[in-house]
């Protein structure tokens, strides 16, 4: 009994300190959009005398809220969409009323018309929506253009706001986002390798399907970058940043295409467990330098330091990966052996090392670049496939 509060009470504290790390999080996207929707509504309403601006402060806290990268494109898909959806609602309800069937056949109409223009999920949603407040709440409100200069007011504020007044720290932003990215690929590196040690099929297993899960955990680093390239290019109290976070920005490429290696790599290592052949140990070693590669990158990143430490023991995964050529491997320990190559690569550019230079440090590594490329044949140690 008494350990089953115990194990209630830990899992608590650990839920609350997640939500609290949460809450830190979009402390300060919550701050930017509540001064945006006031800010938005003085403009319009005390500034510019619009009697009722309420597209205004939607349009402000759209522009910041749904708007995690790309804002400059889906502000202009905001007040395309308002547009849309105000001149469908204002012809229709003008010639056909209101009532249910009429607001159904303005969203109808309006999506259609979104769509059509190829539209993204943000101008079909605020033409639908826009129709909707058109066809329910506006009947009596002004002309329909004054509802888009609302509109209109309420993105460039909103923008304002991002980009001068309270701009994000980009930094962060992207940091929080690689953070679980990184940590999934070095602690899959880690899991694989000791599964490799212990001839552990399972664990191999557990490790893939882990991550293969992670796979919206680098999207979102990805996009993290995209959202914080474009808020650093726009908010000059932030550039002084540019230079850590190009570190992040053109190393999320690169460690994705790592991602996708390691996972190769594991279904080698699982296939040659299940073929019970022969798997050096220098293997498991190897790709648990390659864990600790991506620890050290992801230490090096945050620090804002150059990634030394992190290409230097991808390179020590590599020379102790060619090891296992002279323990004997089968056709499966080769590719293994291959993909360590690839991944090293990758993680060599996503430190920061020259597109070209990474492969010729991967040879070196691997005692490849005094040999002439003629005798690197399939019956001697086999080229690694891809692009490492």
């Amino acid at each position: 009994m008494t350990s089953a509060v115990a194990r209630l009470a830990a899992r608590s504290r650990t839920g609350l300190a997640a939500g609290l790390h949460r809450v830190r999080g979009g402390l300060m996207l919550a701050v930017q959009a509540g001064v945006a929707a006031a800010l938005a509504w003085f403009v319009a309403h005390d500034v510019i005398g619009r009697p009722m601006p309420f597209f205004a402060p939607i349009a402000a806290v759209i522009t910041l809220a749904s708007s995690v990268g790309q804002r400059a494109r889906r502000t202009a898909e905001l007040v395309l969409g308002v547009a849309i959806g105000i001149g469908i609602g204002d012809a229709l309800i003008l010639l056909i009323g209101t009532g249910p069937w009429q607001i159904g056949l303005v969203v109808l109409l309006a999506i259609l018309v979104a769509t059509a223009v190829g539209g993204g999920t943000p101008l079909v949603v605020q033409s639908a929506s826009s129709a909707v407040l058109v066809a329910t709440l506006t009947s009596n409100t002004g002309l329909p253009w004054t509802r888009f200069f609302d509109a209109l007011v309420g993105g460039g504020v909103g923008l304002v706001v991002m980009t001068v007044l309270l701009p994000l720290n980009p930094l962060n932003v992207v940091k929080r986002a690689a953070d679980p990215a990184l940590r999934a690929l070095a602690e899959g590196l880690h899991e694989v390798a000791a599964g490799l040690a212990d001839r552990d099929p399972e664990q191999i297993q557990l490790a893939l399907a882990r991550l293969r899960a992670a796979e919206t955990a680098f999207a979102a680093f990805a996009t993290a970058g995209t959202a914080a390239s474009e808020n650093v290019a726009f908010a000059p109290a932030r550039w002084r940043t540019r230079g850590a976070l190009a570190q992040y920005v053109d190393g999320a490429k690169e460690v994705t295409y790592a991602l996708r290696n390691v996972r190769v790599l594991i279904r080698r290592v699982g296939t040659a467990l299940g073929d019970e052949e022969k798997l050096p140990e220098v293997l498991a070693t190897a790709v648990g330098l390659l864990g600790d590669a991506v620890d050290l990158l992801r230490a090096e990143w945050a620090k804002g330091a150059e990634p030394i430490a992190a290409r230097e023991r991808a390179l020590r995964a590599v020379t102790e990966a060619a090891k296992a050529y002279d323990e004997g491997v089968g056709f499966s320990g080769g590719v293994v052996v291959a993909q360590i190559r690839s991944t090293a690569t990758d993680l060599l550019r996503a430190a920061g090392v020259d597109f070209a230079e990474a492969p010729r440090l991967v040879r070196r590594a691997a005692g490849w670049h005094n040999r002439p490329r003629a005798n690197r044949r399939p019956g001697r140690r086999p080229p690694a496939p891809g692009h490492a």
